[in-house]
C-alpha cells in the first residue's frame, strides 16, 4: 500500500486525522508497517489511546479502500490526498490539513481570484439583497466564490454565481453521498456543470453532523484569498470562518448593517476587531491592490434595459425616467426603506443603468449619455 492509498484508508478511521497520522508515520516508516502494528505498539504513539488503537487494528484496510475507490470512480469523484503533488498549496498551510479531498468538479484554477462569501442561515431582506449584489460583483471581477452550501448567504452566493455563469465551490460538512441540505442538491449539480465543484474531506459515506461544520469552515477560509461576511450574529459559524481566515493571514471583510439587527452584530464586531468595512466589492479590489478597471463585465447586453430587474429597481428606474433624484427624493417619492433603496441602486449601478454624480444625484445612464442599451454593453472604454 502506497502513501496515497494509506491516506484514503486512514481518513476512514474515526478519530484519526492529520496530526495523529503524522505521529504514527514517525513511528512506522511505511504504510505497511502501520497496518501490521500491534495494539501495544500503536499505543506507544502520543495521542493514540486504546480505543483508537483498536479501530486501527480491526480496520479492514484492503476491503474498505477498494470499496471507497470503486464508489468514487462510479460517481466521477476525484480523490486528492496530501501525498499528491497537486494537493492545494493553500490547504497545506493549515495546522491540520485534510488528509483527503473528495472533489466533484474542478478546483479553482487561479487561487488569487477566490473569495469566500459567508453569513447567517437566517438573513434579513437587506442581507439577501446584498449577498446577491456582492456575489454578482465578485463574479464580474473574475473571482471564484467559495462557500459552505448551507441555507441563507451560502445558497445565495452559490446560486448567484451560477446565474452569472461564474465558478463557485461548495464545501460540505459530510460525505458526498450524504448531501445537506437536500434542497441544494440541484444547485450543486449546476455548480459542477458550470465549471465549479463540490468538495469534502470526509469519506463518501460519512454522515452530516453539526460538529463537522467548523472543520468545513477551515477549508473554506484556507482556499479563499479573502473572506467576506455578509450578515452574521455574534455566535455565527461565519465568524469562525472569518477568524480562521485572519489566523491564516487572509483578508477579512464585513458588511455593516442596522445596529438593531442581531444578524448584523457579528459583522460589526469583526469591523471593530480590524476587518475591512465592505460596502461593495470595489472595497475588496482596492484592499487587494487590484485594478478596478477592465474587470467589470456589464450584465446588460442589449434589449430592454429593465429586463430582469426586481420590483424595487423598477420603481426607481421609472422614477428616474422623469429626471435626476437624490436619496431623499427617492425615499419621499416611493416611501421605500432607505436601506432597500441603496441596495436597489447598487444593483442598478452594477448593471450600468444608473450613475451618481458629484452632487449625490442619481440619473439614468442612457438619459445622460444618449446611448442605447446596446451601446452600453461590453465596451471597457465606457466604464
Amino acid at each position: 500500500m502506497n502513501d496515497r492509498e494509506a491516506c484514503i484508508a486512514v481518513n476512514m478511521i474515526s478519530g484519526l486525522g492529520y496530526v495523529k497520522y503524522m505521529a504514527l508515520r514517525e513511528r512506522f516508516s511505511t504504510a505497511d508497517e502501520l497496518r501490521a502494528a500491534s495494539r501495544s505498539e500503536l499505543m506507544e504513539v502520543e495521542g493514540v489511546g486504546k480505543t483508537l488503537a483498536e479501530r486501527i487494528v480491526n480496520f479492514d484496510w484492503d476491503a474498505e479502500l477498494t470499496r471507497e475507490l470503486a464508489i468514487a470512480e462510479r460517481g466521477g469523484v476525484q480523490i486528492l490526498t496530501i501525498a499528491d503533488e497537486n494537493y492545494p498549496a493553500a490547504l497545506r498551510e493549515l495546522y491540520d490539513p485534510p488528509l483527503v479531498l473528495y472533489i466533484r468538479g474542478r478546483l479553482p484554477e487561479n487561487p488569487e481570484r477566490t473569495v469566500a462569501i459567508v453569513g447567517s442561515r437566517r438573513i434579513s431582506a437587506y442581507g439577501e439583497t446584498m449577498s446577491e449584489i456582492i456575489s454578482e460583483e465578485a463574479v464580474q471581477c473574475g473571482f471564484t466564490i467559495i462557500s459552505g452550501l448551507a441555507n441563507g448567504v451560502d445558497t445565495i452566493a452559490h446560486r448567484t454565481a451560477v446565474k452569472m455563469a461564474g465558478r463557485t465551490i461548495g464545501v460540505l460538512g459530510g460525505g458526498l453521498m450524504h448531501f445537506h441540505p437536500k434542497d441544494n442538491l440541484s444547485l450543486a449539480r449546476e455548480m459542477v456543470r458550470g465549471g465549479g465543484a463540490v468538495i469534502s474531506e470526509f469519506p463518501l459515506d460519512f454522515p452530516v453532523s453539526r460538529i463537522n461544520f467548523p472543520r468545513r469552515n477551515r477549508i473554506v477560509a484556507a482556499l479563499a484569498r479573502a473572506t467576506l461576511v455578509i450578515e452574521a450574529g455574534v455566535d455565527s459559524g461565519a465568524l469562525i470562518t472569518a477568524r480562521l481566515a485572519a489566523d491564516l493571514g487572509r483578508d477579512v471583510f464585513a458588511l455593516p448593517g442596522r445596529v438593531d439587527n442581531p444578524q448584523a452584530l457579528g459583522c460589526h464586531k469583526l469591523i471593530k476587531d480590524g476587518a475591512y468595512l465592505m460596502e461593495s466589492f470595489d472595497d475588496v479590489m482596492v484592499a487587494m491592490n487590484m485594478a478596478l478597471s477592465g474587470h467589470h463585465t456589464p450584465v446588460v447586453q442589449g434589449g430592454d434595459a429593465t429586463e430582469g430587474l426586481d420590483n424595487d429597481c423598477l420603481k426607481i428606474y421609472h422614477l428616474l425616467e422623469n429626471g435626476d433624484a437624490d436619496l431623499e427624493d427617492i425615499h419621499m417619492a416611493l416611501g421605500m426603506d432607505v436601506g432597500m433603496i441603496l441596495a436597489a441602486l447598487m444593483k442598478m449601478e452594477l448593471r450600468m443603468l444608473v450613475e451618481r454624480d458629484a452632487r449625490q444625484y442619481y440619473h439614468l445612464l442612457s438619459k445622460r449619455t444618449g446611448l442605447s442599451t446596446d451601446a452600453v454593453s461590453g465596451d471597457d472604454d465606457l466604464l
